[in-house]
């Protein structure tokens, strides 16, 4: 099925997601949800969000490298869409629900899905990085997830742009410029190095996405 445009009446009711994802670590798509979905958006739609869960299912105990595999090629199936064309706003940060049922998104909507989604599966906070960059050759921002096997590691960088997960040092074509998770804001440096400049709650949009993550489905 298409991407679909949303308009911002529509769009509101697709705010809620998983309270499990950020809070317990949990995964659990509520009925109501599903049902809700599947009326207003179709049968595609709903099965995506069931692949989601049944991914998570799979990989939840797998070791990190395959879940990093698994969850980087689930995402980059989804259709890139500009959020001007497809959320009706210059920067609009999309919930996996939003992304999956639409089956549209962009960069951020892309890494934000994989952060999450890799976090329920039980990846450390402290291991992940969303990481905002200058895609080099397209001369543009872009936004990747980074994963950190050990704090000063080379990470492994997760991108919409290609399905193979390399790490940061051969991706040449990526100068880093800020990474933030649920714990923390960093100013990055080409070369791996990180300063710790505040709180990711400093970012506008990811608080708006939090809070649209913690809301109650009211279709």
């Amino acid at each position: 099925m298409d991407a679909v445009a949303l308009l911002p009446s529509r769009r509101s009711a697709l705010m809620p997601i998983l309270l499990a994802v950020t809070l317990a670590g949990a995964f659990e798509l509520s009925n109501q949800l599903l049902e809700y979905v599947r009326k207003e958006f179709g049968a595609e739609a709903e099965q995506r969000l069931d692949n989601w869960q049944r991914l998570h299912t799979l990989a939840a105990n797998a070791p990190t490298d395959r879940q990093l595999r698994l969850v980087n090629s689930f995402f980059n199936r989804v259709r890139f869409l500009s959020d001007i064309r497809h959320w009706g706003e210059e920067d609009y940060w999309a919930t996996p629900v939003e992304l999956l049922t639409t089956n549209g998104g962009d960069c951020e909507d892309f890494s934000i899905a994989k952060y999450l989604t890799l976090k329920s599966m039980g990846v450390p906070d402290d291991q992940l990085r969303i990481v905002y960059v200058k895609a080099l050759e397209l001369n543009q921002a872009h936004m990747v997830l980074a994963w950190y096997p050990e704090p000063d590691a080379d990470p492994l960088i997760l991108d919409n742009l290609i399905n193979d997960i390399k790490p940061a040092s051969q991706r040449t074509d990526l100068e880093p410029v800020y990474s933030f998770n649920g714990d923390g804001l960093w100013l990055n440096r080409s070369g791996g190095e990180r300063t710790r400049i505040g709180q990711a709650e400093n970012l506008a949009r990811w608080q708006d996405l939090n809070d649209r993550l913690n809301r109650t489905l009211n279709p």
